[in-house]
């Protein structure tokens, strides 16, 4: 659906474009996805690095123009993952473009909510997620203004992303307001999506989008749990501090993203929904008989293989969380019964969605500086790592971890291990550890990447993207501001070997993040790196 906004008078309308044209010798316009008065915006491809972008459209001579341009600067400088990024800003002539991120494997919430609230697990996700991510925004003197559903894109992965912090209201001439105007505002916002991801209802009589709103006549707004009877009692409360004038009990208002970052963490652990039951499938009870015997043996190169069960056998509604336990079992039950082909056949297809699933296995002969002699699959030569450095941005600078060396010592019997935090995966939950942690590697000089793959000391479930920092850089970068390149999407790896799909990049600093750990024990997470290899 397209926004149409009324144009303003005596001022450039939006630069007519149609699909196929090229901006700048190098995007191609494929679809416009947004048609303004006096922008648009567009989903193009970006033919030099052969990815898909999006793209604003605006006559460099509207009034709005040189704010619009100063927006999109500071959103790119921001360089915090959670965000949709900003990967270009120029006033070409009569034409202005900003060129964003796009993200083929995320979805916009507001094409999920339509179809139901979200499950307490995912709607805790939401809150935590962008309450950081704009608590972090506003340290840095940005704003968003004009949070939608269509703004919060959820992956493949789980992650949460906010898109067009600062630009989507420069573009819409939404007025300036100072700081506290605006995360009020913004805390606003979040308590309307966290209450839409409850009940599917907009906090208004008049809906948003394809959200029914609250019944006309309604003079405040009731916590979710009044709206939607079993509704998380926590969250619940969370979305009455943000968005009810009348507050029951000691409840306070909440009207920052920082303090509703802290009250988030705050929350007891709200735990993911248990999968659905694992149906699996018959397998046959007798194994082929030997060649050395008389008896006939089945043809084809697995005569015993059990066939694996269809996807539908084995979730119903819980989505991907159950399909991968599910793999994990089919590898294993394959294994049992002596058919390594179906067994392998079963990783290739686990590893199709970035998740691992991969056994884990003996990495190629080493010199013992770090030189790999082995390429390892595929084409590419590895490169040596130089220095390596644990990424800890709370602290301030960068520390030379304890045992980050055995991360890149071409053994991957030993690890950096970020060591054992308890109740939440993601660092316990610690402030100092809010923007995780991993390792950040130098190469020595700037290098064109082809290839990461990564070894880990456990398997489970430890979730990790991969960062760089742009050409150019002469330090290694303390926080995730500078680490403004992605390379590799986050990824839960629930095996002990990724080897994710890679953007080009050229660069001398990598950051392998460390977003969250595997359970360890009841109650326990743990997590590391084992071995790091870089090809160029």
């Amino acid at each position: 659906m397209l926004e149409t906004d009324i144009p303003e008078t005596d001022v450039p309308s939006a630069p007519e474009r149609h699909s196929g044209d090229r901006i700048a010798g190098r995007y191609r316009l494929d679809e416009c996805i947004t048609q303004a008065g006096d922008f648009t915006s567009w989903r193009a491809v970006d033919e030099k690095l052969r990815r898909s972008v999006g793209i604003h459209l605006m006559a460099s001579g509207h009034e709005r123009a040189k704010r619009v341009l100063a927006a999109a600067r500071q959103a790119a400088l921001l360089g915090d993952p959670r965000f949709v990024q900003v990967l270009d800003a120029v006033e070409d002539g009569e034409l202005l473009y900003i060129v964003r991120e796009w993200l083929p494997d995320a979805t916009g919430l507001d094409k999920i909510l339509p179809d139901g609230p979200l499950d307490d697990y995912e709607a805790y996700q939401l809150v935590r997620q962008v309450s950081d991510a704009l608590a972090a925004a506003h340290r840095r003197g940005l704003s968003h203004l004009r949070l939608t559903p269509a703004c919060i894109l959820r992956t493949d992965s789980g992650q949460f992303r906010v898109d067009g912090i600062a630009v989507n209201a420069a573009l819409r001439g939404l007025p300036s307001e100072d700081q506290a105007e605006a995360e009020v505002e913004d805390t606003r916002a979040v308590g309307a999506l966290l209450f839409a991801a409850l009940t599917r209802r907009w906090p208004t009589a008049e809906g948003r989008g394809a959200l029914p709103g609250l019944p006309a006549g309604t003079d405040e707004v009731p916590p979710p749990a009044k709206v939607r009877p079993g509704v998380h009692a926590g969250l619940s409360g969370l979305s009455a501090q943000i968005l009810c004038r009348t507050l029951p009990g000691d409840l306070q208002p909440i009207t920052t993203p920082q303090a509703l970052a802290t009250a988030v963490a705050q929350l007891p652990k709200v735990r993911p929904p248990a999968p659905d039951p694992l149906v699996l499938p018959d397998y046959p009870s007798h194994r082929p008989q030997s060649p050395s015997t008389n008896a006939p043996v089945p043809s084809g190169p697995y005569p015993s293989a059990p066939q694996a069960a269809p996807a539908h056998a084995v979730r119903s509604g819980a989505g991907n969380r159950a399909l991968k336990w599910g793999m994990s079992v089919l590898v294993l039950a394959a294994i049992g019964l002596g058919s390594w082909g179906v067994a392998q056949a079963l990783i290739d297809q686990g590893s199709g969605n970035g998740t691992s699933t991969q056994l884990q296995q003996s990495p190629g002969p080493h010199t013992g500086d770090g030189k790999n002699t082995d390429t390892g699959s595929g084409t590419g030569t590895l490169l040596t790592i130089s220095a390596g450095q644990e990424f800890s941005p709370r602290t301030g600078t960068l520390i030379d971890g304890k045992d980050v060396a055995k991360a890149f010592d071409g053994n991957a019997a030993t690890a950096w291990v970020a060591g054992t935090f308890k109740n939440y995966p993601n660092f316990g939950n610690l402030p100092t550890r809010a923007d995780g942690s991993g390792i950040v590697v130098d190469l020595g000089k700037e290098q064109s990447i082809s290839k990461v793959k990564i070894t880990l000391p456990y398997a489970g479930g430890q979730k990790m993207e991969i960062l760089a920092a742009p050409q150019g850089t002469t330090a290694a970068p303390t926080d995730l501001s500078g680490f403004g390149v992605r390379v590799a999407d986050s990824a839960t790896v629930q095996g002990v070997e990724w080897e994710p799909a890679i953007r080009p990049v050229t660069t001398r600093y990598l950051l392998i993040h460390v977003l969250a750990l595997p359970a360890k024990s009841s109650g326990d997470y743990v997590g590391g790196i084992s071995e790091i290899q870089v090809y160029g």
